[in-house]
């Protein structure tokens, strides 16, 4: 396995390569122009504005500028924010850890409630459990999170005051220690609830429905002839034998979960890259926005190449040469 995870890990280069070249050229491609929102309503002249223009390098040939910025990318150097006049790696690093706590957190309570929920549902087809999983089911995986995110603001935040609506931190209060890590959870609770309840239940359906069909197959009821618990039947027979399914959806929400937190963020005004992003697009900060597309990118193929490797770890049968 640690050969076919060498092998693979060398194979992202090149995809990453074109990862960065369309997002070259589909940010180039996009409307508006990043001087023009620099220099704002102020009078400029247009010597100035083609100073400016040949200082960010954008005078030159798109085909050059791509090659430029692939030549800085190979020496470490993702460039340097137009607006902030930051260096975009620092940028990325500052924002990324709160980003990962809500993904993070996010990603353990859908995985954990839905494969629970998926069980359970499986375990009592037809019944007035399994009716409440299903409809909640489809109502969270219709449900835009968006939408609900501004729904549960005007709700539990405006409405109720129960929680707070934006932010990270309360602002009014030097809070430390243990009221500073609660006061954390309090902020986290509707941006975590927005972005779980897609993914739980997408997976929660998926695990049903794995869960329904393996515990129809024979070897389920030999365990069962031999005299075996139920709950071992349940959990070391049937849901061993049906998470593959599962681990593939988790694999490929990683796109959507950050898809997610840019709305998500956007929303609760929660400081990480999702909010970079939403601010990079406003104020066509291209290095800013490049480096976040290239993060996105290097996150969800390494979130398939995991995926890959998770199969030969819970199933024997896979092998991979």
């Amino acid at each position: 396995m640690l050969r076919y995870a060498i092998k693979r890990l060398l194979q992202l280069l090149p995809i990453l390569l074109v990862i960065v070249c369309v997002n070259f050229f589909l940010v180039r491609l996009a409307p508006g122009d990043p001087v023009s929102y620099l220099i704002g309503d102020a009078p400029a002249t247009p010597e100035f504005v083609a100073g400016l223009r040949s200082f960010y390098g954008l005078d030159k040939p798109v085909w050059e500028q791509l090659f430029i910025y692939l030549f800085n990318i190979l020496h470490g150097d993702l460039g340097f924010s137009y607006v902030s006049q930051e260096n975009v790696t620092t940028i990325l690093l500052s924002r990324l850890p709160a980003t990962l706590m809500l993904i993070g957190t996010e990603l353990v309570l859908s995985i954990i409630i839905g494969v629970l929920a998926g069980v359970a549902s499986a375990r009592r087809q037809g019944k007035w459990l399994d009716q409440i999983v299903t409809v909640l089911s489809l109502i969270g995986y219709a449900v835009p999170a968006f939408w609900l995110a501004q729904i549960l603001m005007l709700v539990f935040s405006l409405k109720l005051g129960l929680f707070p609506s934006q932010g990270m931190h309360s602002m009014r209060y030097d809070l430390s220690g243990w009221s500073s890590f609660t006061d954390l959870v309090y902020h986290l609770i509707l941006p975590v609830f927005t972005l779980t309840i897609y993914n739980l239940a997408l997976i929660a359906r998926v695990t049903r429905a794995s869960m329904a069909n393996t515990m129809k197959l024979e070897f389920i009821t030999f365990a069962r002839s031999k005299g075996a618990r139920e709950r071992a039947v349940v959990w070391r027979h049937g849901l061993k034998n049906a998470i593959l399914p599962v681990v593939t959806v988790i694999g490929l929400e990683f796109r959507n979960l950050v898809a997610g937190a840019v709305l998500t963020e956007t929303v609760f005004a929660w400081p990480g890259v999702g909010r970079l992003t939403y601010d990079s697009i406003r104020s066509r900060d291209y290095p800013v926005l490049m480096g976040i597309l290239l993060l996105i990118g290097v996150v969800v193929v390494i979130g398939n190449l995991l995926t890959d490797l998770a199969y030969a770890r819970l199933d024997p049968r896979v092998r991979y040469q």
